[in-house]
């Protein structure tokens, strides 16, 4: 409590202390509806007279003009900041945060605390990603460079029905610069630590005097922020280029023609993790003493760290905080190519009455990648850098819009329609690693009655001598020798195969009606109808589950706890995520088709010139799908429907074919409220927005450890009597079976959100002089999941993995958030030199990492801090700029998650003060650490 009310004092003063405007004024261009270039630098004393123009409603108006929560950032902003991606806009946008895991392919960006979790590409973001009017298919596509940018407007809450894709939680529109029919020319040269070199530059003019032309390229080189000892090579490094031309043709003023051309490639090493501290995974015991014997079962340890010590994992790795020294498997490598390219065109055309907009565009993504899966130095489990670890999006759009005005400028019109035809195709090559079988043997022997037989140099990791009359005690399988998955190495999948044809139509229209001068009511509607072919054939060579499956099935009903424990432990280890060669060469295939109506209201009032009052409803959706991972079909084990022996084949529920639909998610839902208040003077403006936003099947993606599960959130209007939750709440039951079958459910007709998200957002500007810009802005936001979840629309039980959600708040949501930027450019005698002095920075509350909540996964509250200082030439033709990001180097995770396949013993004699969580082993990919350089600049 005492964080939040500091946070919110700072950010109070802050705003009082007149901390304003993130960008430099724009003026709209008439014809386009866009800025111009011609006006997108205005004089200095302009600044403090003319408005900010965004195209946010699909027409050019003054930010202070608009009824809708919207941060506008403009190049100059961009620039001073060191933004080349999304994931740096953090420090401009309060509400918005973008994160990256396992893969820069599929990024994450957030709105208040709103955003889809994960790097499986059959979700599409809750906050969707446009670049020059084109919709980009997965929003990890922001992480890449951008080239020279006009602005980014980021709207918050719904949208939909103005063009383009439907988005749940927002919005982040990428506007690049247009080609002038002035000649100019810029460049860029940077150099910093981490040996980081950036070169970009950009040409613009004219061709003839009706077309133009502009071409801006990036080349982008850096070393690692992770050091990997055993390859001698570091990871998460930069090595990229971006290409993009342009020609615009202006026949006439009425008539304007936009064809973009972008190519980038991307052949980098991503992204590794390291474990998280000792405060997180503290049940070392006596194994930080080299000199303790590890062959023995230590009741105070951990019994998976005391594995992976004997199979050579260094203890200092769980105890080096976050110093990036990374635990990489000998030959495994994280390397990957990404290649993102594809044309658009965009007609502009007056009509006199009414104006004409088409947007074609045709997109080709493509992402390749490697990983040591495991983020351990043991061999566990691995992708291989060849090829067979991808994802492709062939992506064809169309959006059309006409608008114009009637009844005598009582009514802007705007009716519209939007066309997707994405095709997916993708492959996974996820295989155990070279000292899975041992490791899997190691851990069922250490954890479980047969602790006192540990010896991990010996065969099935037990004390030599000892013979089946030992371990017959324990089942008639595992004295014949079914106790080792030695057999168990570099198996699984040779390649599983991924497609989806997605076809995606709306029609949709925006009508903003002028009741008075002062008094508007904005109307909109969208229907959407959303078709997708799913397909899969997978391929596996993984014999050891399906003989395990043959032989141990009947020892788990065995009188003989401890052999029905060992059974069920082998099969698990054995068929992990669905890894099975009863899964080669089979095919499965399902169809899903859904539509929907979606729209806005707004009632928005000017009492005086200078101040908009509004409140608007509006309903958003995002498609349903498919889950892109083959371990979601099923349970190792599950229960049999007649009462005999528990189904552990495919072939005994059917087959694949018979579990597709658990691959299935349904579309999220949202209806939303929204209070504002936006007061402007020129030189001053303040926005304030309150909020209330509720979710219906919200898709939640979670790693538990094991596998991926991907899950619609809903809430039961009736209590569960605690059924959904972590039972460490109760009394009753300190100790809840985290591995139990299934949580409360209710009836379908009892079915109703399970997420909100709550809160009030304020953003300050002022232009004091006229070289002074500073800004500041305050997010609030109470992102929470409802009490008594349930799993999707007819009630079913949350899965298991997350009993900690009801009734708290949503990972990476941080309650409240502070930013706040100062620009001063003061001239330099009379010479016509300039300083530039510039700082930002983002104060956050702290939040949970994790999506399922384990308390291990919080991150506490930080503070980051940008700066930049330089000299520039009269009328900024050259400059030279020394810049820091993250200048107090502030160490935090972006994400915390389950190490893969490494969870303790989950018995009662395992249960601890941290639990949930028990003994699993945490990683977590670090956030960058701080950089800094020199960048010089020209143009003319």
């Amino acid at each position: 409590m005492l964080k939040k009310q500091y946070l919110s004092a700072c950010a109070f003063a802050v705003l009082a202390i007149g901390l304003a405007t993130p960008a430099a004024a724009q003026v709209a261009d008439p014809a386009t509806g866009s800025p111009s270039e011609a006006a997108a630098a205005p004089q200095s004393d302009e600044l403090m007279t003319q408005d900010i123009v965004v195209t946010a409603q699909g027409r050019a108006q003054a930010l202070a003009d608009v009824p809708v929560a919207i941060s506008a950032v403009t190049a100059e902003t961009l620039q001073n900041s060191g933004a080349n991606d999304i994931r740096q806009l953090n420090q401009l946008a309060p509400s918005l945060l973008v994160s990256s895991t396992g893969s820069e392919a599929n990024g994450s960006p957030r709105i208040r605390g709103i955003g889809t979790v994960g790097d499986n590409p059959g979700l599409e973001s809750s906050v969707v990603v446009f670049i020059d009017g084109v919709y980009r298919s997965r929003s990890g596509i922001g992480l890449n460079e951008l080239g020279e940018i006009d602005r980014i407007e980021v709207l918050r809450g719904p949208q939909g029905t103005l063009g383009g894709r439907n988005s749940s939680a927002g919005l982040i529109s990428i506007v690049s610069r247009r080609p002038s029919f002035e000649f100019g020319a810029n460049a860029e040269a940077t150099y910093g630590n981490y040996d980081f070199v950036r070169l970009s530059g950009g040409l613009t003019g004219p061709i003839t005097d009706k077309i133009a032309a502009r071409v801006d390229g990036v080349y982008v080189k850096r070393d690692g922020f992770y050091k990997d000892r055993t390859n001698d090579t570091r990871v998460n490094d930069r090595d990229r280029y971006f290409v993009r031309g342009q020609f615009l043709f202006e026949p006439t003023s009425d008539v304007s023609f936009r064809l973009i051309g972008d190519y980038s490639k991307r052949k980098e090493a991503c992204c590794a993790a390291t474990f998280v501290g000792p405060t997180v995974n503290p049940y070392i015991g006596n194994l930080n003493n080299p000199a303790t014997p590890l062959t023995t079962g230590l009741p105070n340890g951990n019994n998976i760290i005391n594995v992976l010590n004997s199979l050579g994992q260094n203890l200092s790795s769980f105890n080096q905080g976050y110093s990036r020294e990374i635990s990489v498997s000998r030959g495994r490598s994280y390397e990957g190519t990404t290649r993102d390219g594809g044309v658009s065109g965009q007609l502009d055309w007056d009509f006199g009455g009414a104006n004409l907009t088409s947007i074609t565009a045709y997109r080709n993504y493509y992402n390749t990648q490697g990983s040591d899966t495991d983020y351990s130095s043991v061999d566990i489990l691995y992708n291989d850098a060849d090829g067979n670890n991808r994802r492709a999006f062939r992506t064809f759009t169309q959006e059309l819009r006409l608008q114009g005005s009637a009844f005598g400028d009582k009514l802007d019109w705007l009716i519209g329609g939007f066309y997707l035809n994405e095709k997916f195709r993708g492959k996974s090559n996820l295989k155990f690693g070279s000292q899975y079988g041992r490791f899997a043997t190691c851990r069922i022997i250490s954890g479980g009655g047969l602790a006192g037989l540990y010896s991990p140099g010996n065969v099935g990791c037990v004390a030599p001598g000892v013979g089946p009359a030992t371990l017959g005690s324990f089942g008639a399988d595992i004295a014949n020798g079914f106790v080792t998955l030695d057999g168990i190495n570099n198996v699984g999948s040779t390649v599983d195969r991924y497609r989806q044809n997605s076809r995606s139509f709306a029609a949709f229209t925006h009508n903003i009606i002028h009741l008075t001068d002062r008094l508007d009511v904005t109307l909109g509607l969208r229907y959407t109808d959303e078709r997708k072919r799913f397909g899969a054939t997978f391929g596996n060579n993984n014999a050891g589950c399906a003989t395990l499956n043959a032989t141990l099935t009947d020892d788990l009903i065995s009188p003989n706890a401890t052999a029905r424990a060992l059974a069920a432990g082998l099969i698990g280890l054995g068929c992990q995520g669905n890894s099975t060669s009863e899964l080669n060469n089979v095919s499965i295939a399902d169809k899903r088709h859904e539509d929907e109506f979606t729209g806005t209201a707004i009632l928005s009032w000017k009492p005086i010139d200078d101040l908009l009052l509004y409140g608007s409803f509006s309903r958003g959706y995002k498609a349903g799908g498919f889950n892109f991972d083959r371990s979601a079909l099923k349970f190792p084990i599950q229960a049999s429907a007649t009462g005999g022996a528990p189904t552990t084949t495919f072939a005994a529920v059917g087959g694949a074919q018979a579990l597709v639909n658990n691959l299935e998610f349904e579309p999220e839902k949202v209806n939303a409220i929204e209070l504002g208040a936006k007061y402007s003077t020129g030189a001053f403006s303040l926005s304030v927005a309150g909020f209330r936003q509720q979710f219906k099947s919200f898709q939640l993606n979670t790693y538990d450890g094991t596998v991926f599960i991907v899950q619609n959130v809903n809430g039961c209007t009736e209590g569960l009597g605690g059924g959904d939750r972590d039972q460490s709440k109760f009394p009753a039951a300190p100790n809840y079976n985290a591995n139990a079958g299934a949580t409360g459910a209710c009836d379908r007709d009892n079915v109703g959100w399970g997420v909100v998200s709550q809160g009030v957002e304020l953003e300050a500007s002022l232009v004091p002089a006229r070289d002074v810009r500073v800004s500041a802005g305050l997010t609030y936001a109470d992102t929470k999941y409802r009490n008594n979840l349930v799993g999707n629309n007819a009630g079913a039980p949350l899965n298991q993995a997350l009993r900690k959600l009801p009734g708290d708040n949503l990972s990476n949501a941080p309650e409240v958030v502070v930013t706040g930027s100062a620009a001063w450019t003061p001239d330099i005698g009379s010479s016509g030199l300039s300083g530039l002095f510039y700082v930002d920075t983002r104060v956050s509350s702290d939040y949970n990492t994790g999506s399922d909540l384990f308390p291990q996964k919080e991150q506490d509250s930080f503070a980051l801090v940008n700066a930049r200082i330089g000299i520039r030439g009269p009328e900024e033709r050259w400059a030279v700029e020394l810049w820091g990001q993250n200048v107090f180097n502030k160490q935090y995770a972006q994400v915390a998650f389950n190490s893969p396949f490494q969870e303790g013993a989950a018995n009662a004699a395992f249960q601890d003060p941290q639990y949930p969580g028990g003994r699993q082993i945490f990683s977590q990919f670090l956030a960058e650490p701080r950089t800094y350089g020199i960048t010089l600049r020209g143009k003319f």
